[in-house]
């Protein structure tokens, strides 16, 4: 996703667009709609390609029922009736159909009550000048909207789009199938041709094509972080690895892996080591059966390397908090099979700040156009560290590859600042507000 827009969403009521890249930092107080906003880049993704209801109490992100997401405007303005979002790709990674390039898309959804629980009201996605858009009605027929440089047609469709018992919602192409079955009826002109009967032979063949670049697009769902994850165990019992937000699953995955894919382990133990011995929390990992058999209870140790001396290995549980809470999240980011979009939320917890900074370089590492991570963060070593590695060229990203989110608290509302890099690593742009107390608490001690 290269852009998202919002508007009644929580704490945003006037039309907010932000600049996502590679690597997106979130900053800003607390309260001011950072989680929020990660989890409608979730709910986005699964409206779109997913075809997935969205869910906004799933984990890690419970946002409660329709009053507590439409935005309220205090006392006299009420509550809004809907909430809208958008994203926006422009890069050239949809897919690939008889030789011809699919360049990125525009995807929007309007969401609007049924009891308490927000649903779709309209979805619609567009790449250059086609579009497709539905209009759900509960246990009704439903409306498809087909869009091309002539105009739009119309389709009614005797069926609900919408499947609250499954928690689906119909595909964009299930529906240009059988709307190329019925008749239309034109909606407006976008070109001065006038004949506007019906879809020309080439129109749907285009339309279809374009339906097959959304189907096909089934890359894995983004894989959002709880702020704190799970509690160290001085003993686990093996178990099938099943990602969840807090990283329950890691150690299995970690065993998993020892004992039944080496050569995979070995790749992914050295990736691990390398960031613990850069971020100086230990220099080894290594997984230790409690018995002779695969399916037997094994522990995860740690050691730590003094000079040229080992250092005894220790048990998981009984190191520093940090190395468990930021091990789920660099064996996410460094396992094979990785996620397009990565949602994390404060990676920094229980860090020492060399530990956060080296955890900046991290995200500088693995920050692509292919993984994208999207990261809310408190941690000034975070981001002074991502300043520094694409001021000094370490890594991959380039000033435009690096997007700052600055979260403003505006009344009731909360304004998105989009903040750009330069080439010396220099924050673009920025509002008075950024940062104003870490200006007065420096003034402060200065005595100034």
């Amino acid at each position: 996703m290269d852009r998202i827009a919002l508007q009644n969403f929580r704490c945003f009521r006037d039309r907010q667009t932000a600049r996502l890249a590679p690597l997106t930092l979130l900053v800003g107080e607390n309260s001011t709609g950072k989680t929020s906003f990660m989890a409608m880049i979730r709910a986005l993704w699964d409206a779109a390609y997913r075809d997935q209801i969205p869910d906004f109490k799933e984990p890690p992100y419970d946002l409660g029922s329709f009053d507590e997401i439409a935005h309220h405007r205090g006392s006299r303005g009420g509550r809004a009736e809907t909430f809208d979002a958008e994203f926006e790709e422009t890069s050239t990674y949809l897919t690939k159909q008889k030789g011809k390039e699919i360049t990125g898309c525009k995807f929007s959804i309007t969401f609007r009550r049924n009891g308490t629980v927000p649903i779709p009201s309209v979805r619609r996605i567009a790449q250059g000048n086609l579009s497709l858009e539905q209009h759900f009605e509960i246990n009704s027929k439903t409306k498809l909207q087909i869009g091309t440089r002539r105009g739009i047609w119309e389709y009614e469709i005797p069926e609900a789009s919408i499947d609250l018992t499954q928690n689906i919602i119909r595909p964009f192409l299930n529906y240009f199938y059988y709307a190329s079955h019925l008749e239309s009826k034109f909606v407006s002109s976008s070109a001065t041709n006038k004949k506007h009967k019906n879809l020309t032979k080439q129109e749907q063949r285009d339309v279809e094509e374009f339906a097959w670049s959304i189907a096909r697009h089934r890359e894995s769902r983004p894989y959002a972080s709880a702020p704190v994850r799970s509690k160290p165990h001085r003993t686990y019992d093996p178990a099938r690895p099943s990602p969840d937000p807090e990283g329950d699953y890691v150690p299995m995955h970690l065993a998993d892996l020892y004992f039944r894919h080496k050569d995979t382990w070995g790749t992914l133990k050295e990736k691990i080591e390398q960031f613990g011995q850069a971020a100086g929390l230990f220099d080894e990992i290594s997984i230790k059966s409690m018995g002779d058999r695969e399916g037997s209870p094994f522990q995860v140790q740690i050691r730590k390397y003094g000079g040229a001396l080992k250092g005894p290995e220790r048990n998981l549980l009984d190191v520093g908090y940090g190395v468990s809470q930021i091990l789920p999240v660099i064996t996410e980011l460094l396992r094979d099979s990785t996620p397009q979009i990565f949602l994390l939320q404060q990676p920094e917890v229980h860090l020492h700040p060399s530990a956060q900074a080296a955890l900046g370089s991290l995200f500088c590492q693995v920050a692509t156009h292919s993984h994208q991570l999207i990261v809310e963060t408190h941690s000034d070593h975070i981001l002074d560290r991502v300043r520094m590695d694409v001021r000094d060229g370490e890594g991959c990203l380039r000033p435009d590859d690096v997007s700052i989110l600055f979260f403003e608290r505006k009344g009731l509302d909360v304004q998105i600042h989009s903040l750009r890099l330069d080439e010396h690593g220099n924050i673009l742009n920025t509002p008075p507000n950024y940062r104003r107390f870490f200006m007065e608490e420096q003034e402060r001690s200065l005595g100034i």
